[in-house]
């Protein structure tokens, strides 16, 4: 079989050409490859500030306890600064994020700067940082803890429905809306209040430079603005990320220009379980009923 001269050309012509095209390719996916690592810290990593948001109702959440305690492991992470924008949680979410925090913090700074609101749970972890600031207008503070019922049982005798209740012992369940709340229950329930409301009172006798008594006095509840915290000593300045910045700059001899991290909490590691309880917080029903434990909400209540 004989070959015309210049088909042969133009087809290795043409091969050239797809290679070159190939090779070109293959240079733009790789090229976007290495971009998308780099912006998530995954490429080249120098010594940088990790910045972390915590925002929303404050759980339990493994993900994030994980996520902690590689940044308490990565040698590169020079500091962490910890926005912390949230009304609070369950006593169980705060313990554990001021847990992880005191960890990161045995290895190196950490800086808290509070937004718009920072109460209760998360006013926990925020005095788990080294240092912690706020804007004037941050409302902060509500130490202590809250545990919510309600007694139903008249609205239930009036639409014919009787609720039957079989349990253990006295105390089994309660508080129940399903059953008035006796005196037994009441000072049971009570207790575990109180000695939740102490364990609070515990941290921030041991995070903040304040007289135990002081404390106690403070610990009523009631929130502060910034300017108010400040003055009493529950945080330790008006500022931004920028102060928090300058502060580990000169206090604790991390290079200036250093870049800063965002490490976002990543909703893919979440089962689809935890996925429907954080959307639940726009059903009808409360936040309290989504949180793992008693909790340390300021205004539980609100939607």
């Amino acid at each position: 079989m004989s070959y015309d001269p210049d088909a042969l050309l133009d087809r290795r012509r043409l091969k050239r050409r797809l290679r070159i095209w190939q090779g070109v390719t293959l240079f733009v996916v790789l090229a976007g490859v290495l971009t998308l690592l780099q912006s998530h810290g995954e490429l080249f990593r120098g010594d940088r500030i990790a910045r972390l948001h915590i925002e929303g109702i404050i759980v339990r959440d493994d993900a994030r306890s994980q996520a902690l305690a590689e940044l308490a492991r990565d040698d590169s992470i020079r500091a962490v600064i910890v926005h912390i924008d949230s009304p609070g949680g369950s006593v169980v979410g705060g313990e554990d994020l001021y847990n992880s925090l005191r960890d990161i913090a045995a290895q190196k700074p950490v800086a808290a700067v509070m937004g718009t609101v920072a109460t209760s749970a998360a006013y926990m972890s925020g005095i788990a940082a080294d240092r912690v600031w706020a804007r004037e207008g941050t409302v902060t503070g509500s130490i202590g803890v809250i545990l919510q019922s309600a007694n139903v049982t008249e609205l239930l005798n009036r639409i014919g429905v009787e609720p039957v209740t079989i349990k253990s012992s006295e105390l089994k369940g309660t508080p129940s809306p399903l059953e008035p709340l006796t005196e037994a229950a009441r000072e049971a329930t009570q207790n575990v209040v109180r000695d939740l409301y102490g364990f609070f009172v515990d941290i921030v006798i041991a995070r903040r430079p304040l007289e135990a008594d002081k404390v106690r006095q403070l610990a009523d509840g009631r929130v502060f603005s910034g300017r108010q915290a400040v003055a009493n000593g529950l945080i330790d300045e008006i500022g931004v990320e920028k102060d928090a910045v300058l502060w580990l700059t000169s206090e604790h001899d991390i290079p200036a220009g250093l870049p800063i991290q965002t490490v976002s909490e990543r909703d893919d590691d979440k089962s689809l379980l935890e996925r429907l309880v954080r959307l639940s917080g726009k059903s009808l029903f409360s936040n309290a009923l989504t949180l793992d434990g008693l909790v340390s909400l300021w205004q539980p209540a609100a939607r």
